[in-house]
């Protein structure tokens, strides 16, 4: 065949251009498939004449192609759609997307379902302020000032007013920044979330099912402020072992039985809701959700060691809660000068409870915002004094003292990032070559895709894979360890079906061969004993599915 190659003749010297030309592009791609192009540089060193080349790379072009598994040609897709927005966004959408570990269930509604939940519960709302209000209300009179929530149906003008100032729709630079417009905007609407987690969750599970989102944990502070109330009502004391104790037979342990209570009761909610079990069934059901305590960290002290402690109880008692996290505008006067003294409360409760998980916001931080020695420790602290598994945002990482060195320590304990790309650009004006995302990647740092409020934002998983994509042209293979580390990082109890995470994921030994159809016995035992694996199991299903269309 060689030989035959080397003696071809095209007739004209137009028509043998054209064959080299074929051959080098042939090449050039050969190249860029193969690693390190081995293979291509050792033909073209081989002293063939051109058309031989272009025979022997067009055979082992077309062998190759063929011999391509499906996320091989996946990422060939999607290089292919680069510069196409709209098959982007699909791709975007279609790709299955494993955990969002980084959700506000407040901030997760969308207002127009905020309105709903409002109007269900006959609230008012200040024409002028955009604040819902207690009843009685006025009339739907458009000179009253505190009309019936119900009115904005009837009244675009309102309701267009409602939808913008409860989100960043429509937010423009001015007198008003992004992050005080987004802050705001929970206030505003906070009446209208009380009694209403079951809608809420029903709502945004829904919509993370239809872009293949299959697991959440929502962010919520479910005892509806009675830890608070009761740490406010015993006060302060500089003993945190007394503290506790104190806490414990005061009532936080009845707060913690109850809060389980309700939290089964809006479960069995949604769970109708959804119509889940029936022919019916909304995609929704098919979401595993589970809890971490919300802790508002901007309170009193006093105020904010019960609501950690109870944090603490709840995940140790109720499988639903998986773990706690600290809320609130990072740059606020408390969570700033109070900063260390809950990194304090954490690292004594973790010495209590060991086992109970934990995420904190740091990070969450830019030049501006707080003085600039505000912006150096934060990351570090929630790491090393705070024990947390997994900080969001990190957004402010490269002004730590020594960031190298925080990555490479952050690395070594595999503590991952929950990357929110939109609220960040929003609240923080932070986007594009500004934010750490690559730099983490570049150090090995775990990181996830996550919305953190996708409500308030007016954004969802499938805009924040779509702008890591379109900001950092992601690969795909790149982008699908990032959603394979979003189940490795969560909080769901029980052994992961990857034996090891570093380089390439590699399944355990139990479950080594049996990805590509039902799993053996073995990894049927493997896999019942363990949350965890399912879910991470489920996901490599979703994405042999989503890989066979291409």
């Amino acid at each position: 065949m060689l030989q035959l190659a080397s003696n071809l003749n095209p007739p004209t010297r137009k028509a043998r251009r054209h064959f080299d030309e074929l051959a080098l592009a042939t090449m050039q791609r050969l190249q860029s498939l193969i690693p390190e192009g081995v293979f291509v540089r050792s033909i073209m060193r081989s002293g063939y004449p051109r058309p031989a080349l272009g025979i022997l790379a067009w055979f082992a072009f077309c062998g190759l192609v063929s011999a391509q598994t499906s996320e091989q040609k996946t990422a060939r897709y999607l290089v292919s759609i680069r510069n196409q927005p709209s098959l982007l966004l699909r791709f975007a959408h279609d790709m299955p997307k494993g955990g969002d570990l980084h959700n506000h269930l407040s901030g997760a509604i969308y207002a127009e379902d905020l309105i709903d939940f409002a109007a269900s519960d006959n609230v008012c709302v200040d024409r002028t302020t955009s604040q819902l209000l207690a009843p009685p209300c006025d009339t739907c009179e458009k000179y009253t000032s505190k009309p019936g929530i119900r009115c904005a149906y009837a009244d675009h003008v309102l309701y267009s007013q409602l939808i913008d100032a409860w989100s960043m729709r429509n937010w423009r630079p001015g007198e008003e920044s992004g992050h005080d417009h987004f802050f705001a905007a929970f206030d505003k609407f906070d009446l209208a979330v009380n009694g209403h987690v079951a809608d809420a969750v029903a709502s945004v599970v829904d919509r993370a099912a239809r872009e293949r989102v299959q697991y959440i944990e929502f962010m919520l502070t479910a005892d509806g402020m009675n830890a608070a109330e009761l740490g406010m009502k015993l006060g302060w004391d500089d003993d945190f072992g007394k503290m506790r104790a104190r806490l414990r037979a005061g009532g936080l342990q009845e707060i913690a039985a109850a809060t389980s209570q309700t939290l089964a009761e809006d479960q069995a909610r949604v769970h109708s809701k959804l119509k889940c079990g029936s022919a019916e069934a909304e995609p929704g059901c098919s979401v595993t959700v589970r809890y971490l305590y919300q802790v508002f960290r901007g309170l009193p002290r006093e105020a904010v060691f019960a609501e950690i402690l109870l944090g603490f109880e709840l995940a140790s008692s109720d499988p639903r809660f998986v773990g706690l996290n600290l809320v609130m505008p990072e740059d606020w006067y408390v969570p700033i000068h109070d900063f260390n003294l809950h990194m304090a409360m954490l690292d004594y409760l973790h010495g209590v409870y060991p086992n109970v998980h934990i995420a904190l916001h740091a990070g969450e931080l830019a030049a501006g915002l707080v003085k600039p020695e505000d912006l150096t420790f934060h990351i570090r602290a929630s790491v090393e004094r705070g024990h947390a598994e997994r900080i969001g945002h990190g957004a402010s990482v490269m002004s730590e003292k020594d960031p190298i060195g925080l990555m490479q320590e952050m690395a070594k304990r595999k503590v991952l990032v929950e990357i929110n790309l939109t609220s960040n650009d929003e609240i923080l004006d932070i986007s594009g070559d500004d934010h750490p995302l690559p730099i983490y990647i570049k150090y090995g740092v775990p990181v996830a895709l996550s919305t953190d409020d996708e409500g308030v934002s007016r954004s969802d998983m499938t805009h924040e894979y779509l702008r890591a994509l379109e900001s950092y042209h992601f690969s795909y293979p790149e982008m699908k360890r990032m959603t394979r580390q979003s189940l490795e990082h969560s909080f769901l109890p029980g052994a992961s079906l990857w034996a090891t995470t570093t380089g390439e994921f590699r399944l355990v030994s139990a479950c080594a061969a049996d990805l590509a159809g039902k799993p053996t016995p073995a990894c049927s035992r493997f896999l019942a004993a363990s949350e965890r694996a399912r879910e991470q199991w489920k996901l490599e299903t979703e994405f042999a599915d989503f890989e066979r269309k291409f």
